[in-house]
């Protein structure tokens, strides 16, 4: 890195080759108990996947580590193996996934863990959950998944509920967000399991910690469009939409090139750089208008803070609103089952038909009360585009009308994703 010292600018920034757990993607199990019996059957076990055919093997060795090449429907993957000394870090239990006090105390006692590591396949979340079928079959007695290249820790019953689940994970479930903030409110976002996925990791500079959540939400929904679109993605995503109507048109450059754009940065800056987020992670910028977009003038995330208002609208495509239905709808006996704790608030998305019948809009209902395989439930918002129900009304639905669906408990809010919490 080169400096200008009457100028106080960078000149020159280099950036970094791609580190090993961001070219392929590794994940470690951590097992109960470790034994040399456990190793030895690994391919074993791993052939007993559903789907899954062994095309070549190699078994691990003292110096070498085993390596698997697999299909699985109808495309090829390299698998390879070999256990690790381990320590949890700290800050890994602290995220959104929820870790009982027994597990916590589990994995803080573990010291041994089994490195799987893969390159994806262009299918990213078809990449993700064939891992976590292979860590769950490799380590049937595992206490956790350490997931290193998104820098977090998953608990048993998430990888078995997703890993057996018919559903693809998330595009949310492959990513971190770090949120690193200083003593004068600044903050600092970005990501961390993108670059396994073939596309750059994403961060925002110069936040707060009044819009951060915003920054935060603009983030999550850009990676997912990378992941999801990233064939698609030429120079800009329209992504959402501010208080006042205008469209979030985001795009992103290099930090090599991004970070010159900003003076006297608190964090993020070159300094933070040295040891890491210096290889592909990309900035985000915002186009104000469709001629800036044309001229390629970007503006700061920062410079639209004054325009999220009380309720930004950031979209889902599709693909992820299909997704969400279907694993709604896989795991809606949870719902049926917690209606009966008078504890429990339940809030149910119905997919309601709009006029012209080719869309639906989404929008949530408080459940009432179950009558066989259908519900009623109570409208909790007046629809923009369906004119024959209001705010307060009340009707008989089934599983089919659901999108999504929260359970609202005295410990925990479920949502689909995180149903696993109900099963301890």
């Amino acid at each position: 890195m080169i400096f200008n010292k009457n100028k106080n600018k960078v000149e020159d920034l280099k950036e970094e080759p791609l580190n090993y757990w961001e070219k392929e993607s590794y994940m470690l199990a951590i097992p109960e108990e470790p034994t040399k019996e456990l190793l030895d059957s690994v391919a074993e076990r791993v052939s007993n996947i559903e789907g899954v055919k062994i095309i070549t093997k190699s078994d691990l060795t003292e110096k070498e580590p085993g390596k698997i090449k697999l299909s699985y429907e109808n495309e090829e993957y390299e698998v390879g193996y070999h256990p690790v000394n381990f320590s949890v870090p700290e800050m890994y239990l602290t995220n959104k996934y929820y870790f009982s006090e027994e597990e916590i105390e589990k994995l803080k006692k573990s010291k041994t863990a089994l490195t799987i590591y893969m390159k994806f396949n262009d299918n990213s979340k078809k990449s993700y959950h064939l891992q976590l079928k292979l860590a769950l079959a490799m380590i049937p007695n595992m206490i956790g998944v350490m997931d290193e290249s998104a820098e977090r820790m998953l608990p048993t019953s998430w990888v078995q509920m997703a890993a057996n689940s018919k559903v693809l994970p998330s595009s949310n479930d492959l990513f971190t967000v770090q949120v690193v903030s200083d003593n004068d409110s600044k903050v600092w976002l970005h990501t961390h399991g993108l670059c396994r996925c073939g596309v750059t990791e994403l961060e925002i500079l110069q936040s707060d910690k009044e819009n951060y959540n915003n920054h935060y939400n603009l983030l999550t929904t850009f990676a997912s469009y990378l992941i999801d679109k990233k064939e698609k993605y030429q120079n800009s995503a329209y992504i959402g939409i501010l208080s006042n109507r205008q469209p979030i048109v985001v795009t992103y450059l290099s930090w090599t090139k991004g970070i010159k754009e900003f003076k006297n940065l608190d964090m993020g800056g070159v300094k933070d750089r040295e040891n890491g987020h210096n290889s592909k992670t990309g900035i985000i910028f915002i186009y104000k208008s469709e001629e800036d977009e044309k001229q390629g003038k970007i503006s700061k995330i920062s410079d639209f803070d004054n325009l999220w208002g009380d309720n930004p609208i950031f979209f889902i495509s599709n693909e992820e609103t299909a997704r969400m239905k279907a694993l709604a709808t896989e795991r809606f006996n949870f719902v049926k089952e917690q209606s009966n704790n008078k504890e429990n608030k339940i809030i149910i998305k119905i997919g309601l038909p709009v006029d012209d019948k080719d869309n639906f809009e989404h929008i949530w209902f408080e459940l009432i009360e179950f009558e066989g395989d259908r519900f009623k439930a109570k409208l909790l918002q007046e629809p923009y585009n369906v004119n024959d129900i209001h705010e307060g009304d009340e009707r008989w639905y089934t599983v089919k009308d659901v999108t999504d669906w929260l359970i609202y408990t005295p410990k925990f809010t479920v949502n689909p994703g995180n149903a696993y919490l109900l099963m301890s």
